[in-house]
C-alpha cells in the first residue's frame, strides 16, 4: 500500500509539472531521483519479504526435525527400559542359579564325606577279628590269667581307625595333626582303598594352612600315583586354586581349563568354569 502511494505521488507531481508547462531540467532530474529511490525501496521490500519467507520455512523445518527427534527419543527410552527389564530378569535368574549351584555343592561335599565314612565303615567291617589266646580246656569266652591274654593291637595300626582320626582332625581344623595322620596312613597302608583319599586330604590340609607350594606337590602326587581315583578332578581343581593364590594366574588358568577339558561333566568342572569366569576367561 505504501509503495502504491509513493508511485501515485510521483505521478501526480509529474502531471502537475506538465500542466504548468514550466518543467525545468532540475525538476526532471529531481523526479528521476525520486523514481530511482522508489525502485530501490521496492527492491528492498521484495528482499525483506523473501527473507521472512525463508526464515519461516527454516522454522517449519526445525519444528519438524524437533518432532522427529522427540519421537526417536521416546522410542529409544522405551527400548532402554525394555533392555533394563530384561537385564533385571536375567540378573535374578543368575542369582537364583548361583544359589542352587551353591546348595548343590554343599550337598555334594556332604555326600563325599558320607561316602568316606561308609568306605571306612566297610573296611572296618571286613577287617579280620583280633585273635585271642586261651588255655587248653578253658571254655570259650573265659579270659585266662593276665600272662595269657593277647594285647589288642594299637588303634594306629588299624587303617580305618587311623584314617578316621586324621579326617576328624581335618574337619576340626587341627591341620597339623591331620597332616601327620594322613602321611602316616599313606606310608603304612599304601595298598588300602583309602590311600588315594588320604593323599588327597593331605593336600587339602596343606592348602588350608596356605602352604600352597606343598599342596601343589601333594595334589600332583594324587594325580600321578592314583590316576584312576575319583579324587583326581578335585586334586586338579585345588591345584589350580593354589597357583592363583600364589599369584601365578596364568598357570592357574591352565589348570582350571584342564579340569574343564578332561572332566567336563564333573562338579569340579563347574567350579572351574565359575572361577575362570570370575577371572574374565571365556569357556565353552
Amino acid at each position: 500500500m505504501m509503495m502504491r502511494a509513493l508511485f501515485r505521488n510521483a505521478i501526480l507531481a509529474a502531471a502537475a509539472l506538465a500542466a504548468t508547462a514550466c518543467v525545468s531540467t532540475s525538476d526532471i532530474q529531481k523526479l528521476q531521483s525520486q523514481i530511482s529511490d522508489l525502485q530501490d525501496q521496492v527492491a528492498s521490500l521484495k528482499r525483506t519479504a523473501a527473507g521472512k519467507e525463508e526464515v519461516q520455512n527454516v522454522n517449519v523445518r526445525i519444528a519438524e526435525q524437533t518432532q522427529t527427534l522427540l519421537k526417536s527419543n521416546a522410542t529409544l527410552v522405551t527400548k532402554v527400559d525394555s533392555i533394563e527389564d530384561r537385564l533385571n530378569n536375567n540378573q535374578g535368574s543368575v542369582e537364583q542359579t548361583n544359589y542352587r549351584v551353591d546348595r548343590l555343592v554343599q550337598q555334594l561335599t556332604q555326600a563325599q564325606h558320607d561316602v568316606e565314612e561308609l568306605r571306612a565303615s566297610l573296611a572296618r567291617a571286613t577287617a579280620p577279628p583280633a585273635a585271642t589266646t586261651t588255655t587248653p580246656g578253658t571254655p570259650t569266652g573265659v579270659i585266662t590269667s593276665s600272662s595269657e591274654v593277647t594285647v589288642a593291637p594299637d588303634t594306629t595300626e588299624n587303617p580305618t581307625a587311623l584314617y578316621q582320626a586324621a579326617l576328624r582332625d581335618y574337619q576340626r581344623g587341627n591341620y597339623d595333626l591331620a597332616i601327620a595322620g594322613f602321611r602316616d596312613f599313606v606310608a603304612k597302608f599304601p595298598k588300602s582303598d583309602l590311600t588315594d583319599n588320604a593323599a588327597y586330604w593331605l593336600g587339602e590340609s596343606l592348602y588350608s594352612q596356605k602352604k600352597y607350594r606343598d599342596a601343589i606337590l601333594q595334589f600332583d602326587s594324587v594325580v600321578t600315583d592314583y590316576p584312576t581315583s575319583d579324587k583326581v578332578p578335585s586334586a586338579l581343581l585345588k591345584k589350580g586354586y593354589a597357583y592363583i593364590a600364589l599369584g601365578e594366574k596364568a598357570q592357574g588358568i591352565v589348570q582350571l581349563q584342564y579340569v574343564v577339558h578332561e572332566h567336563p561333566k564333573s562338579p569340579e568342572a563347574a567350579k572351574a568354569r565359575d572361577e575362570l569366569k570370575r577371572l574374565g576367561v571365556e569357556t565353552r
